[in-house]
C-alpha cells in the first residue's frame, strides 16, 4: 500500500505551475469568448476601443490573431499539465541585464577608410515586431506551437498570447494584470516589449482611422470606467457581453 501511494500522481499541480495555469486559463477563456462574440461586437459603437488593441478594425485579421492566441494558450496549458503530471515544478527565469561594458566598441572609421580592403560589416537582418510580416497569419497547428512553447521561456509565450489576444492593462482587473505582469517577468518575458507593441498598434490604428472619413476617434478618450460597457467585463472577471449589445443566435456569452 505504501508503494502504491508513493507512485500515485500528486492530487494538485505544483505551486508555481498552478499559479501559471490560473493565468493561462483566464487568457484562454477570454480569447475563446472574444472569438465567439467578436462578429456581434463589431457593429457596436465602442468596438474601435477593442480593435485599437489589435491595430486594425479588419475583422479577418482580428479573428486570425484570436485563433492563433487561443492555440498558443492551449499549447502552453498542455505543456504545463504534462510537467505537473511528472510532479516537476517550473523555475523562475531571471531577466538578463546587459552590461554597458559588454557592448562592442564603436568602429574606428579612420582605420576603415585607410584600409581599402577592409571587409564591410554584413547587414543585420531586420527584426519584425510580433504580428507583422507577409507570413504573419500562416495558421500554425497546436503541435507546432507546443514544440515552440517547450523550447522558449514561458514568459515569452505569455507575451505572444497577450499580443495575439490584444490583452492590455486597461482591459484587465488590477489583480489579474498584476498576476500576468509577474508571470511574464519571472518566466523570461518582457512586459516592455508588450507595451511597445501596444503603442505601435495604436499608431497603426490611428492612421487606419484617419484614412476612413466615416470613422471617429472617440476610442482615444475612452475612460477606464467605460471599458466594462464596451467589453462587458474586465479580463480576470467572468466573461460577458455588454448589457446593451444584442446577442446573435448561437453567440457565446461565457467561457466554454
Amino acid at each position: 500500500m505504501k508503494r502504491e501511494a508513493a507512485t500515485q500522481r500528486p492530487a494538485s499541480p505544483p505551486e508555481r505551475i498552478a499559479a501559471l495555469l490560473h493565468v493561462v486559463r483566464i487568457l484562454l477563456a477570454y480569447g475563446r469568448h472574444l472569438a465567439d462574440t467578436v462578429t456581434v461586437r463589431v457593429a457596436a459603437p465602442g468596438f474601435p476601443a477593442i480593435a485599437a488593441c489589435f491595430g486594425t478594425i479588419d475583422l479577418s485579421i482580428i479573428l486570425a490573431r484570436l485563433h492563433r492566441g487561443i492555440l498558443r494558450a492551449a499549447a502552453l496549458e498542455r505543456v504545463l499539465l504534462a510537467r505537473a503530471a511528472r510532479g516537476r515544478d517550473i523555475a523562475f527565469v531571471r531577466t538578463r541585464i546587459r552590461s554597458r561594458t559588454s557592448q562592442p566598441a564603436p568602429a574606428d572609421l579612420t582605420k576603415s577608410a585607410a584600409n581599402p580592403i577592409a571587409r564591410e560589416q554584413a547587414p543585420q537582418p531586420v527584426r519584425r515586431s510580433p504580428g507583422t510580416g507577409p507570413t504573419d497569419f500562416h495558421p500554425p497547428t497546436l503541435e507546432e506551437l507546443e514544440r515552440q512553447v517547450r523550447r522558449r521561456p514561458l514568459g515569452r509565450t505569455l507575451v505572444d498570447i497577450c499580443l495575439d489576444l490584444a490583452v492590455v492593462p486597461g482591459l484587465c482587473t488590477g489583480t489579474f494584470w498584476n498576476e500576468l505582469f509577474e508571470a511574464i517577468h519571472w518566466y523570461g518575458g518582457s512586459v516592455a516589449s508588450l507595451m511597445r507593441e501596444r503603442n505601435r498598434r495604436e499608431q497603426l490604428f490611428d492612421r487606419e482611422q484617419d484614412s476612413s472619413p466615416a470613422q471617429n476617434c472617440d476610442w482615444l478618450n475612452l475612460p477606464r470606467q467605460m471599458v466594462r460597457q464596451v467589453l462587458g467585463f474586465f479580463i480576470g472577471g467572468q466573461p460577458a457581453l455588454p448589457l446593451d449589445l444584442p446577442i446573435a443566435a448561437g453567440a457565446a456569452t461565457g467561457p466554454p
